[in-house]
């Protein structure tokens, strides 16, 4: 192998690397997106409940929350 073709070789090598590390960096980014999106949909969630048990209590002070 000469000199030329080893460089060329590296560089391929180089190559395959960076696309790796790359596919790599990707992965990690859409799983720091997904567990994002899901805690952002579980404070949501929390927050709708707290809504309700706040807007229930007001109905419960005034009377209006009708139980059967």
């Amino acid at each position: 192998m000469n000199q030329s073709q080893n460089m060329s070789h590296q560089a391929g090598q180089a190559k395959g690397q960076a696309q790796e590390k790359a596919s790599g960096m990707m992965d990690q980014m859409g799983n720091a997106a997904q567990s994002a999106k899901e805690s952002a949909q579980g404070a949501g969630q929390q927050m709708m409940e707290k809504a309700q048990g706040a807007a229930d209590s007001v109905k419960d002070a005034v009377g209006a929350n009708k139980r059967s």
